[in-house]
């Protein structure tokens, strides 16, 4: 039997609304690492950072020219200091999308703000391929190499890079340390160290800056403390989906979800004639079902999709892997670089944790404060990882560990807006 036409047209534009909503929540999820729904080919795939590190390519042919001056660090406009340590082994292409992706775009006013020092930390720096390149030391202004006070501590130097894996254990710590000293002295009240292996948004400077404000600002309104310890300017959103330490509070909350409305209904059901009539068994029966397959849905969908991190800054202090952008206070280095010279072994973003949980209460100083901006407005490029344990490791997805390290966020940045925001933001402030 037909059915009318109506009813068919009907059906017709359910089944068509249906299809739509299947379609956009695929093409959604599909990019969020904690749902059910993820394709690693779809979340993987690089569509900002790939613009970005064309971006930064053509940035730093511009700078290979001879006659190629740009604005160094103004003295007394500081407002940070960016440090970039560069091991040999990583290659110079790596270097060269940090630095462009970094400068590029940015004002002459904003690059004078910022002092920019590449640290290459080797005995004999000239075993890096970057270094004496006429690119680094036009965009730079500082390049460090060791400067030991004694033939001894050179020596020491050269014996952690001579035991395996000791770039990854005392000397990944000493290098971090001489590098935050060094910033710590270039009277810019923040320090951002950025691995080399990652490439910047358009605009990150000028967000960093505004994040760093608002940081300052709720550490003293809604934590009654003098400083943080630092601002996270990367984090991969796999970490941060339904984790199972909370599962008692999920647990609850479905419940709730499930029982106020099943309640409801029984309760009108015996209280009205009609609902009765209405709500038989096999309609609540349907109900429910309905219930408990929107809060599987919910889950399945994924954190990121229905519970994203919202825009601006939030405290991360769990799950903020990893150590590719941090931006700290310089009046918490003088600690900082004490902690890491007592522990002497371990991996820098390890350790910064231990600090926060070490010295997290000392004085009221907010030392175990941890930040993060979101979206994140730096990607991880490398496909080898900065942890000796990881390497040739491969995920479930077929691919590197150290691929794996990558903000989803960050690639939903569009180019277009970034530059026009970038400019807006310019002209607000001249």
């Amino acid at each position: 039997m037909k059915l009318p036409a109506t009813p068919r047209i009907l059906s017709l534009l359910s089944l068509a609304v249906f299809l739509w909503i299947v379609y956009r929540v695929h093409s959604i999820a599909a990019r969020d690492p904690t749902s059910v729904f993820f394709d690693p080919s779809t979340g993987y795939t690089p569509r900002y950072s790939a613009v970005r590190r064309e971006q930064a390519a053509a940035f730093i042919a511009r700078a290979n020219s001879q006659d190629y001056a740009w604005t160094k660090a103004q003295e007394g406009q500081r407002r940070l200091c960016v440090g970039i340590p560069s091991m040999a082994t990583r290659g110079p292409e790596y270097l060269q999308d940090a630095v462009g992706s970094l400068l590029e775009g940015l004002t002459e006013d904003e690059r004078g703000e910022m002092y920019v020092v590449v640290f290459v930390p080797h005995s004999n720096p000239a075993v890096h391929g970057a270094y004496g390149q006429t690119w680094l030391s036009a965009l730079t202004d500082h390049i460090l190499t060791y400067n030991l006070s004694s033939p001894e501590e050179m020596k020491h130097v050269q014996e952690m890079e001579k035991e395996e894996g000791g770039e990854y254990r005392e000397k990944g710590v000493f290098d971090y340390h001489y590098l935050l000293e060094h910033c710590a002295e270039q009277q810019a009240p923040y320090v951002a160290i950025f691995e080399d292996d990652i490439v910047a948004a358009d605009g990150w400077f000028h967000r960093t800056l505004a994040a760093l404000e608002e940081a300052e600002t709720r550490s003293a309104t809604e934590y009654a403390s003098q400083t943080f310890l630092y601002l996270r300017l990367f984090y991969t959103e796999e970490l941060h989906g339904w984790n199972s330490e909370d599962w008692l509070a999920y647990l609850a909350t479905s419940f709730f979800v499930f029982i106020v409305p099943m309640g409801l209904l029984c309760y009108l059901r015996t209280q009205n004639a009609a609902a009765n009539r209405i709500l038989t068994n096999r309609v609540l029966l349907a109900i429910a079902a309905s219930i408990t397959t929107s809060i599987g849905l919910f889950f399945a969908l994924g954190r990121i999709t229905v519970h994203p991190l919202p825009t601006g800054i939030s405290l991360m202090p769990e799950f903020g892997c990893c150590s590719q952008a941090l931006v700290f206070p310089t009046t918490i280095i003088p600690s900082l670089a004490a902690f890491f010279a007592s522990r002497r072994t371990g991996a820098p973003d390890v350790l910064l944790e231990d600090f926060a949980r070490d010295k997290g209460g000392e004085d009221g100083l907010g030392k175990g404060l941890r930040w993060a901006l979101s979206p994140s407005v730096v990607q991880h490029v490398g496909r080898e990882s900065s942890k000796k344990d990881d390497f040739g490791e491969m995920s479930k997805y077929g691919m590197s560990v150290a691929e794996t390290i990558w903000s989803f966020g960050f690639e939903d940045l569009k180019a277009g807006a970034l530059r026009t925001e970038h400019g807006r933001v310019v002209r607000e402030g001249s």
